[in-house]
């Protein structure tokens, strides 16, 4: 037998367990040979992000052209950056959800171009945290990344939102206390965003880092806690990475001091 074959004939083996609660589907399974070089495209570091630099010089037509899904935010770090069919949505601190101008800047996005290489179907999970364990059963590895498509129903919905900062500027952690939280029941909608490996510490968030937005444009945020009753989980994995950096005096002459725990505990509340 051949080894993908067998491979693929384990994967299958473990997966048939838990059909009966969680269908999965697996349209291939990814290794570094079968998969073709999907990209993740960021902007920034989070370690730049969570010292306070707020200002990027990178469109969001440029973003744009780099994925049609993600999560980021905007100069100021005024709301939260949805990126959904290669739209770029912004939920504000006071609620509302608008489209965005191509000439609007960031300091942080994370962006794909996103094709599923596994789907889960989700009756439904009492929090975010056992819909994390949920999906972590058929992921095949801890050391890739991997983007999420998630579309359903949720019976309930929380999110946060921050305000447009002033300089001179605070630290992440300090701006994420003056954040709006909102709380919706009932609500259909997407969650998009990615799952990175515990080495990204400094690059990006290890762990999973997802946004919400309604079907209807009206309702988003970054997800703090949800309820899904029913969804679909779209998975993709990747293995390659673009990095832009900021080209500021902000970034370029930023003490380097690691805030990764105080944001981590923020990116929770």
């Amino acid at each position: 037998m051949k080894k993908s074959t067998f491979y693929l004939f384990v994967l299958l083996t473990f997966f048939a367990g838990c059909q009966q609660e969680n269908k999965v589907n697996i349209q291939s399974i990814p290794n570094n040979k079968q998969i073709k070089p999907h990209e993740l495209y960021q902007v920034s570091t989070i370690d730049a992000l969570s010292n306070g630099v707020f200002d990027g010089d990178v469109t969001v037509k440029e973003i744009a052209s780099h994925g049609d899904i993600g999560i980021g935010t905007f100069n100021k770090l005024d709301g939260e950056m949805i990126v959904l069919d290669n739209k770029v949505y912004q939920a504000k601190s006071d609620g509302q959800v608008c489209l965005v101008a191509d000439t609007v800047k960031s300091p942080f996005a994370t962006l794909t171009f996103f094709k599923n290489n596994l789907s889960l179907n989700i009756e439904s999970a009492a929090n975010l945290e056992e819909l994390k364990s949920k999906i972590d059963r058929i992921l095949p590895s801890k050391n890739i990344i991997y983007a999420f498509k998630i579309t359903g129903n949720f019976n309930y919905v929380k999110v946060r939102s921050v305000p447009a900062q002033k300089k001179p500027y605070v630290s992440f952690d300090e701006a994420v206390k003056r954040q709006t939280v909102f709380e919706y029941k009932n609500i259909k909608g997407t969650l998009v965003g990615f799952k990175l490996p515990v080495y990204f510490t400094d690059f990006n968030i290890p762990g999973y880092h997802l946004h919400f937005i309604s079907d209807d444009k009206k309702k988003g945020g970054h997800l703090l806690d949800v309820v899904p009753k029913d969804i679909t989980v779209e998975i993709e994995t990747i293995y390659n990475i673009k990095l832009n950096l900021i080209n500021s005096d902000d970034f370029l002459f930023q003490e380097n001091t690691n805030h990764l725990k105080k944001i981590q505990k923020q990116l929770k509340r």
